[in-house]
């Protein structure tokens, strides 16, 4: 099953334990390169570009599960701010 990435309005949370800053991701990409070879054999990538990309599998760096990450908006996933209590 191929996992959901977010785009610049979204980010990756964990569900189990609050994660919002580290993940293992385990994706395929497919591309197609450009290689420069100088005399001696030795190549440089000069140009890449990606044709497919998939995101197999997306697991919390701090709980270990994958079953519990999920796709939050950025403001969903700021943490609530408490207000200040007055005397």
């Amino acid at each position: 099953m191929s996992a959901t990435v977010p785009d610049t309005g979204q980010r990756w949370r964990c569900g189990a334990c609050g994660n919002l800053t580290r993940f293992d991701v385990t994706r395929t990409r497919r591309t197609t390169e450009f290689w420069h070879f100088d005399l001696a054999g030795d190549h440089r990538v000069e140009e890449s570009v990606l044709r497919a990309e998939s995101v197999e599998q997306v697991t919390c760096r701090w709980c270990g599960r994958s079953d519990a990450v999920e796709v939050v908006t950025r403001y969903d996933a700021a943490p609530l701010e408490t207000p200040l209590e007055t005397s």
